[in-house]
């Protein structure tokens, strides 16, 4: 095949691709429309829960910008330490890239021993080194932040009991890091630490939801910010973050529930073409091996990779919902 039918493929799967994320997410000014008429539901909702919410998304966009780089902002490398650290092991960047080497060269020579194709070998290691690391990372990080975020609310609730006897609130957090066991206790021991060592307990607050960066902690530093500006009753309103904070659990349940039919199909769906392709070449291998050396039916199993993978797009964001 010449390099421009090639070049000519790869554009007009670019513009597949750009077609499908435009059909999805809409233009700019559609978003924008979006998130007004949603800002002015909030404002004009009778429930209280949306009213919390919305003051707690207004202190937030209020808030006046930090004059440090975010966390992993500086370069590549720290980002993917920081992502490591989210994981809550004991893993280096050395150590991620010694297992993605390991995996791509093992890869690479088991493809090119089997079909002895050079580039599909080159690819499908490359594809594997760097896809599977960065795949476990992303599951022990997801896994990590939905124990803290279960066990968060009952550490606000400890830390309500703490204000509620007289204790300050620097006393209430090393005692909520004593008592929840997990993620939870793992940061709040993080940020007892830094205040002893002279940070103010903003400074530790921050580091602590830069490094996270979900939600529901951020929640709970604008909380603390807010009470020390304007006064009022800390106790009170932590317990009020905690309660939201439970319903959104619920709610966030609820809906996993509800949606775990489709996802259960929509992982059928995807990993049948898959499964075939694999036993039929196991079974058949002279059937299916022109698929890894003829250019055209490379051509062609690139077109159809690009449409599973618009067709599994489509399905997860059918039943991915933010809540």
């Amino acid at each position: 095949m010449q390099l421009a039918q090639i070049f000519i493929v790869v554009i007009g799967m670019m513009l597949v691709l750009g077609i499908a994320f435009f059909a999805l997410y809409g233009s700019g000014s559609s978003r924008q429309q979006a998130k007004r008429l949603q800002q002015i539901r909030y404002r004009h909702s009778q429930s209280a829960e949306a009213r919390v919410e919305a003051q707690l998304k207004k202190a937030i966009s209020a808030r006046k910008p930090r004059v440090r780089h975010a966390a992993g902002s500086d370069s590549k490398i720290a980002a993917l330490a920081l992502r490591l650290h989210r994981t809550g092991k004991n893993w280096t960047v050395a150590n991620y890239f010694y297992v993605s080497g390991g995996l791509a060269l093992a890869a690479a020579v088991a493809i090119l021993i089997k079909t002895g194709a050079p580039l599909l070998a080159l690819a499908g290691g490359a594809v594997l080194g760097m896809g599977l690391p960065h795949f476990i990372v992303g599951r022990q990080i997801k896994k990590r932040l939905a124990m803290f975020n279960a066990r968060f609310p009952d550490g606000i609730d400890l830390l309500v009991r703490g204000l509620r006897s007289g204790l300050p609130v620097t006393e209430t957090l090393a005692v909520v890091s004593t008592e929840i066991p997990g993620p939870v206790g793992e940061e709040f021991k993080a940020i007892t630490d830094r205040v002893k060592v002279g940070k103010s307990l903003d400074d530790s607050l921050q580091e602590t939801a830069d490094r996270l960066d979900i939600p529901e902690f951020k929640f709970f530093c604008i909380s603390l910010a807010i009470q020390r500006e304007t006064g009022g009753n800390l106790a009170e309103t932590l317990a009020n973050l905690a309660d939201v904070l439970r319903k959104r659990i619920q709610m966030r349940l609820k809906i996993r529930a509800m949606s775990s039919e489709a996802k259960a199909s929509a992982y059928i769906v995807g990993a049948l073409p898959f499964l075939v392709f694999t036993i039929v070449y196991i079974l058949n291998p002279e059937y299916l091996g022109g698929f890894f050396v003829d250019e055209r039916l490379m051509v062609a199993g690139m077109f159809g990779l690009c449409w599973i993978s618009i067709g599994a797009f489509v399905m997860f964001k059918m039943v991915n919902f933010e809540i």
